[in-house]
């Protein structure tokens, strides 16, 4: 099978809106692990609609166009598609409910070598449908295993910068759920590589693997907890590069690197010693 560059290249998804209520908010806090000690009154703000938060990330599963890559039309062989990379800069807070806006391009397919698979690096921006004001923009970029030596067109991306030696300014560590992958699929990611084993096992993984968009939201919930005391609108920026499979029921381990407002950070499977997000990196307004 190979890709149809051409059409790749002349597709036109068009905009999408999608209304969210409190619950829906709800459910993706849940599926990233906010509750998890029910007296902790600033994550309580994440899943009880009192106070509702809504936690930065929130623009990478919004507004998703589906699994387009999937179909056969697109001769992308999308059982070995991974997620690769993950960045959206944050404009303004989400309200606690209403209509959001996507309008999406793809920006390019990026030829690594026939050994070495390809990138496809999709743009997102997310308005407010009601004041028309811009949220988020966001880019994310998959990668081809399979699909590499067939030319590209489009955009490339600069590669992420190496984090500093030494040892860490600060710490932190989740402890995931088993289900936690059922969870964070019912906001909007229904990859059956998250939920099917007999899917991961034709994939390569012994058992299904988590999204790379949960643990990129746990990247968000850490740093929020870290350096932000639970308030959106000092995160300004996140990236993230998914650079090894994370397991539902693994311990995350958050390892920071502060150079004033920016942040660079890692995050291994801790029992594996295994470093999941690489090269990541993010923007702290001062409060």
């Amino acid at each position: 099978m190979r890709m149809d560059l051409a059409r790749i290249e002349r597709l036109e998804i068009p905009p999408i809106e999608q209304s969210y209520t409190a619950r829906d908010a709800i459910l993706y806090a849940l599926g990233l692990g906010f509750g998890e000690h029910p007296l902790d009154a600033a994550e309580l703000d994440y899943v009880y609609e009192k106070s509702l938060r809504i936690a930065p990330s929130f623009a990478a599963p919004v507004c998703h166009p589906g699994f387009w890559a999937q179909k056969p039309e697109f001769g992308i062989d999308w059982v070995r598609l991974l997620h690769a990379e993950q960045e959206c800069q944050f404009h303004r807070s989400f309200p606690a409910e209403g209509t959001i806006r996507g309008e999406f391009t793809i920006a390019g397919v990026e030829d690594k070598g026939a050994d070495k698979g390809a990138l496809v690096h999709q743009e997102k921006r997310l308005f407010d449908a009601a004041t028309g004001d811009l949220i988020a923009t966001v880019r994310s970029t998959l990668f081809l295993r399979a699909d590499g030596g067939q030319g590209g067109f489009g955009r490339t991306i600069s590669p992420a910068l190496a984090l500093p030696e030494g040892e860490p300014s600060a710490t932190l560590e989740f402890r995931t759920e088993p289900r936690l992958a059922l969870i964070y699929r019912l906001s909007g990611d229904w990859n059956p590589l998250h939920a099917d084993p007999a899917i991961a096992r034709s994939a390569g993984f012994d058992r299904p693997i988590l999204h790379g968009l949960c643990n990129y939201g746990a990247a968000c919930r850490a740093l929020l907890k870290v350096y932000c005391d639970y308030d959106p609108s000092r995160l300004k920026s996140l990236f993230v590069r998914f650079s090894q499979p994370f397991f539902p029921g693994e311990t995350l381990r958050f390892e920071f690197f502060q150079d004033g407002n920016e942040i660079g950070f890692r995050a291994l499977a801790k029992e594996r010693g295994i470093v999941v997000l690489d090269r990541a990196r993010a923007r702290i307004a001062a409060p």
